[in-house]
């Protein structure tokens, strides 16, 4: 079936997608009829979703954080549970991108178009991690996951403010700080591949999460809102996770960190 060509009418669809394969197929498709002028923006559009959202395989299995199992280096079993890992976030942040792309009316055309452009980058992170995944001897499914960066997209559902906040400039910000250490312990297990990997997901997650930030400073500028205190605020509204470190100050200064909240952290 052809994607709708109203640019939020085709990240609905593509977000109620259950198949991951076709789903990062669908992201490329209208991705690819946006950079042709052929998916516009109709914020007038009334959008109702056909579906459970997101769309998820039957496979993996959603359990509690805790009950996802270690990922010892020292087996092929353990890292393959390491890039599943990721993988899930990676879809999950598919699906977060989508639907920051449709559920949100009455936005600049930028700020559609950065969110498009995310969502394509987080699927083929997807599928860069997928294929490792299959070179291990495993398929995306194989282990359990968790369900904790859906729970806050659920929640601010009804704020696009509340969403920039605690989505990509909290949730996803944190991938700039746990990469590294990653990307560390994959190296020295003698997995150059997906340490290569680990090094492209770091490099566009610092752009996702600038796109979080600008269009989060945005929104207070247009509300008149003070952007450390409504942060602030917004965490204890909405029962955001409280950040521990150690932080990568460097990677969030490039995506847009402001001075007072880094040194916050440090």
């Amino acid at each position: 079936m052809a994607l709708p060509t109203e640019l939020r009418a085709g990240a609905l669809a593509s977000l109620l997608e259950t198949d991951p394969a076709a789903k990062t197929r669908m992201v490329a498709e209208l991705a690819e009829l946006h950079s042709q002028g052929q998916a516009r923006v109709d914020n007038a559009a009334v959008l109702q979703p056909a579906g459970a959202i997101p769309g998820r395989p039957e496979r993996p299995e959603l359990v509690p954080p805790r009950l996802v199992g270690r990922r010892s280096m020292a087996t092929t079993e353990g890292r393959a549970m390491l890039i599943h890992a990721l993988a899930h976030i990676e879809f999950n942040a598919v699906n977060l991108a989508l639907d920051a792309l449709w559920r949100f009316p009455g936005m600049p055309l930028a700020y559609y178009t950065d969110w498009l452009r995310v969502a394509r980058e987080e699927a083929y992170h997807f599928e860069l991690l997928s294929g490792h995944l299959a070179g291990l001897g495993y398929v995306y499914g194989d282990f359990p996951g968790h369900d904790s960066l859906w729970e806050m997209v659920g929640k601010t559902s009804d704020d696009v403010l509340a969403r920039m906040a605690l989505v990509p400039r909290t949730l996803e910000a944190r991938g700039l700080d746990a990469i590294p250490p990653l990307r560390a312990k994959l190296a020295q297990a003698g997995d150059g591949a997906a340490a290569e990997i680990l090094d492209i997901l770091l490099r566009d997650e610092e752009g996702h999460v600038e796109i979080g930030n600008r269009w989060y400073l945005h929104l207070c500028a247009e509300r008149g809102l003070e952007p450390v205190s409504t942060y602030d605020a917004l965490t204890v509204r909405y029962k955001a996770p409280v950040l521990k470190g150690p932080f990568n100050i460097e990677a969030r200064r490039r995506a847009g960190f402001s001075e007072a909240e880094l040194a916050r952290l440090a």
